[in-house]
């Protein structure tokens, strides 16, 4: 089969998801270029310049056996195996929760609070690294220390770390706090699980790790209140805690900084306008 030819037969297996499938250049349609460029090895102006390309039939089943899971809602960073983030090219598992584009509120924050010089900064629940190396390659003077209860992510950060020679990032194993061993900084933040275990939004997310979604006994807000009410011990006076929480849990989070002890507790939200992190000051 041609390039042509195969991106036609992806658009019309793909349209039962996304109406638009037939469309190059729209959601689906442009997913099944990015998979045959990934698929082949090649960039997508290729796949637009040269569509009578003939393709191998491995190639061919390998790009038809991706569109089928794509199909059954695997998302397109696990079947690629990348994500881009600030800027960085990530390798993604489904050990890591797939970096998403209102997680650079937490690295836009965090580049505004912290100082432009030296600086100890944690990043607690790092997953992929995205924050951490975010940072890292805007603060090369920041000491950041990234944890994972998970093995798997831990990995999967570390990796990234080496790929893109991000040095001053110290990754260390463990549940949130556990850790940083009696440690302070000027900056915590974290993207920590705080989506409902009954939240239909779930049913979206079957592919990614239910660690990184949902705390444990299904509390929404538990993780938030833990580290709510645990930053301060690790934090220097004046320190600052950003956490990413749910469009609807601005105020709940607000009253725990608060009630924290925190000051100039604040929400801020993304481009959607929703509240999507928020900042206290020890």
């Amino acid at each position: 089969m041609t390039v042509e030819a195969l991106l036609i037969r992806a658009r019309q297996l793909l349209a039962p998801m996304d109406p638009a499938a037939g469309v190059p250049g729209q959601p689906a349609g442009l997913e099944a270029e990015l998979l045959l460029a990934h698929v082949l090895g090649t960039p997508r102006s290729r796949l637009k310049s040269h569509p009578e390309t003939a393709v191998d039939d491995r190639a061919t089943r390998r790009y038809l056996e991706l569109i089928q899971r794509r199909v059954a809602g695997e998302p397109l960073a696990y079947l690629t195996g990348r994500r881009e983030f600030w800027s960085l090219d990530l390798a993604v598992t489904p050990a890591v929760l797939i970096p998403r584009p209102e997680t650079e509120l937490l690295v836009e924050r965090a580049l505004a609070l912290g100082p432009p010089g030296a600086a100890r900064v944690a990043d607690l629940g790092t997953g992929s690294g995205a924050i951490a190396l975010a940072l890292a390659r805007e603060r090369p003077r920041w000491h950041i220390v990234a944890t994972d209860v998970s093995a798997p992510a831990l990995a999967v950060a570390r990796a990234n770390a080496a790929a893109l020679g991000a040095a001053g990032i110290e990754f260390l194993a463990g549940s949130w706090f556990e850790p940083l061993a009696g440690a302070r900084f000027d900056l915590i933040l974290s993207n920590p699980p705080y989506v409902a275990a009954d939240d239909p939004a779930l049913a979206h997310l079957a592919f990614e790790p239910p660690l990184a979604l949902t705390p444990p006994g299904g509390d929404a807000l538990a993780v938030l209140r833990l580290l709510a009410r645990g930053a301060a011990a690790h934090l220097v006076p004046g320190g600052w805690l950003l956490l990413e929480q749910g469009a609807g849990q601005g105020r709940a989070v607000r009253s725990e900084l608060v009630a924290a002890g925190f000051a100039h507790v604040r929400s801020h939200r993304d481009l959607a306008g929703h509240e999507r992190m928020t900042e206290g000051q020890r």
